[in-house]
């Protein structure tokens, strides 16, 4: 099939005012799944930053968003969050895992949501240019191309193109990133992707080679400058700017590379 490269906004107004409530709780649903596993196997603290931002709405009250971060000795930087409007089409979820520079791993990085079809993206954010760096490409991508060709291979899931360029570099060459009919056959298809992926990518944490006190400084710099460049350059935060306004959108795409954090950064490089 082919793919799709219309923008967000573009999607949207094309059918403004589908009802997707119940879709976005079952995704939302998969997406908490996920959270809670991961807070099962990290000790992670809530960063102060974010309390006021549990529930928060649009200026007229018509519309709630949720946004939590947390960070640990491990991780450092996790974002649970939705945002949109589940009866007008638009939703968008979020689960990053940033983790700190002393693990050799890839983040982990999610979202779904409604534009307003369903729309999952699905990958192990890159650390290091892959072209050169064959040990992880190998050990932590190769394991992930069959699940890849397998999605490539699904009439039921159209490629997401995104129009923005720098989105698509950040991605790696087997990121998940479709469009498709939110029925929950498509649906389960994706949560069994996600559980397979959060699987391989806890066991590679808890065998994580140990990275050099030296080299870590430069990874946290690393990682921040991607995590910040992801958020800053989303293409959806136009429509978080038409539901919340400037202000506020511009607060929560901060929240998102921590740009007010309170708790400090994981790993050794600081102290």
């Amino acid at each position: 099939m082919s793919s799709v490269i219309q923008s967000v906004e573009e999607l949207i107004q094309q059918a403004p005012d589908r009802n997707n409530q119940e879709h976005f709780k079952a995704m939302w649903q998969v997406l908490t799944e996920l959270r809670d596993r991961i807070a099962r196997r990290f000790a992670l603290r809530l960063d102060p930053s974010v309390a006021d931002l549990g529930v928060y709405g649009s200026p007229d009250g018509s519309t709630q968003g949720h946004l939590t971060a947390w960070a640990g000795e491990e991780i450092d930087w996790m974002i649970h969050s939705f945002m949109g409007t589940p009866a007008h089409s638009f939703t968008n979820m979020h689960l990053t895992v940033w983790l700190g520079p002393q693990l050799d791993v890839p983040h982990f990085g999610m979202a779904l949501g409604t534009i307003p079809d369903m729309f999952c993206y699905l990958d192990l954010v890159p650390r290091s240019d892959l072209s050169v760096d064959l040990d992880a490409l190998d050990r932590y991508y190769q394991p992930r191309n069959a699940t890849y060709l397998a999605f490539e291979a699904d009439p039921s899931f159209r490629p997401f193109t995104s129009r923005a360029l720098y989105m698509r570099q950040a991605q790696s060459r087997t990121s998940l990133c479709y469009m498709s009919e939110a029925t929950p056959e498509n649906l389960e298809k994706i949560r069994c992707a996600a559980h397979e992926q959060l699987d391989q990518w806890l066991a590679w944490v808890d065998a994580a080679l140990p990275v050099p006190a030296e080299q870590q400084a430069q990874l946290a710099a690393r990682d921040l400058h991607v995590r910040r460049t992801i958020s800053e350059r989303d293409p959806a935060n136009v429509m978080g700017e038409k539901i919340f306004g400037k202000e506020l959108t511009d607060r929560l795409v901060g929240t998102l590379w921590g740009q007010s954090r309170q708790l400090p950064r994981a790993g050794s490089w600081q102290q």
